[in-house]
């Protein structure tokens, strides 16, 4: 893995950090301003767009859409929070409909209704796959929990059958930030499921016990069981689901299209986002380690940004945060100047960035880095890529949008 090194002074203009107590963080943070901007090679400032692939409208009308996920023959299901599945069809019309079916949600917070992914025999099963924020136990203070449900999509598309759940957060929390939430499917047969820290400092610090499902990426079968070779079932008191720990809040996930593992992105503090290979048994050391720091006031966190044990990023971003959402590598024909790049949506980035990679896909490095389409002013939840090698982007908020990159 190749880390980029530290610029010597603030890799964006001082109007593009948000706020005054921001400013001071980059002068006199307890993170230098050199190792809080490590790797940042460019900055979304709404700048005009260069020559090249455009963001076209696809689809408007959606109310704070979450995931997107493509059928096979090209047309999308799109979460939205407050607890509605919509169908679009391949021209980009949205269905007036929402699919019938899907499962009761908590929508308060950041949660409700989240990530939708496709079994990858959807032709031969019509399974997909929710995440979403349910009420589980309490009424003051309400308690919620992060669960994951697979259901058939009937023949017609307009209901989920069969609705089971298959995963439940252990235990249940009074918060309702820092979720996680994305799913992802591998080639085994696995689904893959991210679990934020929950934000409260009471909360974070269960991202280092394996008791606690916060801040932990868990993998589980696709009938909820859960695999023998997870690396934490012969651990004594271990939730046996956990596949890796020490995570903030992963909202992206994806499998690499080559070598099958995980990669996913997470939200650092203040800074110090980052993208992972997120492996077996690994910890990755929130919150003893961070690139990042306190929101107010930019305090230390934790033990400093290394320490033995504990993973280090493939690359991460420091102040101004870019808050990064989802994540895939594209090998599609459309673009081929851009095949077997990696694209990370941002939600305060306001950009999709692009992420060139060198060596193998067992020890990637990064050439270089990229934000594009930063003169949309879009926060984007979300990015696929389509059967037919295009790619797409999914706007946060109400109302938000489906856009199609065109050469």
């Amino acid at each position: 893995m190749q880390y980029l090194a530290p610029p010597r002074r603030p890799a964006c203009p001082d109007d593009a950090v948000a706020s005054p107590g921001r400013r001071l963080c980059l002068q006199v943070g307890a993170l230098s301003a050199a190792g809080a901007l490590a790797g940042l090679t460019g900055c979304a400032t709404g700048a005009a767009a260069p020559p090249g692939p455009r963001a076209l409208p696809h689809t408007t009308g959606l109310e704070l859409p979450w995931g997107m996920a493509f059928l096979p023959d090209g047309r999308l299901l799109v979460t939205e929070r407050p607890g509605r599945l919509r169908l679009v069809e391949v021209d980009g019309r949205l269905v007036s409909a929402p699919v019938a079916g899907v499962p009761e949600v908590e929508y308060r917070g950041h949660g409700g209704l989240l990530d939708i992914v496709v079994d990858r025999f959807f032709e031969r099963n019509r399974q997909v796959y929710l995440s979403y924020t349910a009420a589980c136990a309490g009424d003051e203070p309400p308690l919620n929990c992060l669960m994951a449900a697979r259901a058939t999509l009937s023949a017609d598309a307009t209901a989920l059958e069969n609705l089971q759940p298959i995963f439940r957060q252990w235990p249940p929390v009074e918060s309702g930030e820092n979720l996680g939430g994305r799913l992802a499917v591998s080639r085994d047969g696995m689904l893959f499921i991210t679990l934020g820290d929950r934000r409260e400092p009471g909360e974070r610090v269960h991202a280092q016990d394996l008791a606690y499902h916060q801040g932990k990426v868990v993998r589980i079968r696709t009938d909820g069981s859960v695999p023998g070779d997870n690396p934490f079932v012969h651990t004594p008191g271990a939730l046996p689901e956990i596949w890796s720990y020490g995570h903030r809040n992963p909202q992206g996930a994806m499998l690499h299209p080559d070598s099958d593992e995980l990669w996913t992105s997470e939200h650092g503090p203040f800074g110090g986002d980052e993208i992972n290979i997120t492996r077996h048994g690994r910890n990755y050391g929130w919150p003893v380690i961070t690139y990042g720091c306190e929101y107010d006031g930019c305090a230390a966190i934790g033990e400093g940004p290394t320490k033995a044990g504990m993973e280090q990023p493939l690359t991460w971003w420091g102040q101004p945060s870019i808050a990064p959402s989802n994540l895939l590598l594209y090998t599609g024909g459309r673009f081929p100047q851009w095949r077997g790049s990696l694209f990370v949506a941002t939600l305060a980035g306001l950009a999709l960035w692009r992420i060139e990679l060198g060596g193998s896909p067992a020890e990637p490095q990064v050439l270089r880095r990229e934000p594009l389409f930063a003169e949309l002013g879009q926060r984007l939840r979300d990015v696929q890529q389509s059967p037919d090698g295009g790619l797409y982007l999914l706007t946060d908020g109400a109302p938000a949008s489906i856009l199609r990159i065109e050469a």
